[in-house]
């Protein structure tokens, strides 16, 4: 009998909460409980929350940000630094909806793209975003960003946004696999920095290990999982802020070696010595 993919299960329900949550707002007048998008929002006409990406572009852009919108800001980042790592990208955001659908059929279909880039790629876009903003005094990704269209599309339809979440679904599937999310996204390569030691980790379990592969088959940035193929110094946490926290590989480990847990902030992972460790082929 397979496995319940929960943690798939539970990030579908907070992604789809989430778009219906702002809709729901924007069209029933609750604009006391919830108003705003992703890249800046208020709960209960109280709570600032604001996307620490954008902020920063405005001020690269030269803009004085007001107290609420440095204050929102603050609270994400610290959020994403401390406890959640790159959960954002997995949870909250949109686009990994799409992303996830090019992913599923691409697999079906046996497809593989056509153009290979580095995934350090996406710091060169951040970088640029960056300067554009101070060149052209706005926030430049935000112009763009397929986050905010994405939004837009299934709030309000609109189809313009539509066509870019259509762009973002074909380049995926057809060009460069993961494309916009594992190479090309500024605002992934930021929370890959902000979040590189929180909280919230996948742990290892080196002795419940079988090298099955099943988790790199799954994983969106299959990097991070290769210490775990390493026989001379096994983690017992899976590293780098590039980890998604999205729990596909806790989802299909089948020897239960891969969980969530907690571990106090900026704890390194730790190195099993070699007698410690088993020797598989990977």
């Amino acid at each position: 009998m397979s496995r319940l993919p929960r943690w798939l299960v539970a990030r579908r329900l907070v992604q789809v909460g989430l778009l219906a949550a702002f809709a729901w707002a924007a069209n029933a007048g609750a604009g006391h409980l919830l108003r705003g998008n992703l890249s800046a929002s208020v709960l209960f006409d109280t709570v600032p929350l604001a996307d620490p990406f954008a902020a920063l572009q405005m001020l690269a852009a030269g803009h004085v940000l007001a107290t609420t919108a440095l204050v929102g800001a603050a609270v994400v980042l610290v959020f994403y630094a401390l406890i959640a790592g790159r959960a954002f990208c997995g949870w909250v955001c949109p686009v990994n909806l799409v992303t996830d659908a090019a992913a599923w059929l691409r697999r079906r279909l046996g497809l593989h793209g056509l153009v290979r880039l580095p995934r350090t790629t996406r710091f060169v876009v951040l970088g640029l975003a960056l300067a554009l903003s101070a060149a052209l005094g706005v926030a430049a990704f935000e112009w763009v960003s397929p986050v905010g269209l994405a939004q837009r599309a299934v709030i309000f339809g609109l189809p313009a946004a539509w066509s870019v979440v259509a762009g973002v679904f074909l380049l995926d599937l057809l060009v460069l696999e993961r494309g916009v999310c594992g190479h090309l996204c500024p605002l992934g390569a930021f929370y890959v920095a902000a979040g590189a030691r929180p909280m919230v980790r996948v742990a290892y379990h080196d002795d419940r290990c079988t090298a099955c592969m099943a988790c790199h088959k799954v994983c969106p940035e299959r990097q991070v999982l290769a210490p775990l193929l390493d026989p001379t110094a096994r983690p017992d946490f899976v590293a780098g802020g590039a980890c998604l926290n999205c729990g596909r590989c806790v989802d299909v480990c089948a020897d239960d070696a891969l969980t969530f847990t907690l571990r106090p902030p900026g704890a390194r992972p730790a190195r099993l010595p070699l007698a410690a460790s088993r020797r598989h082929s990977p």
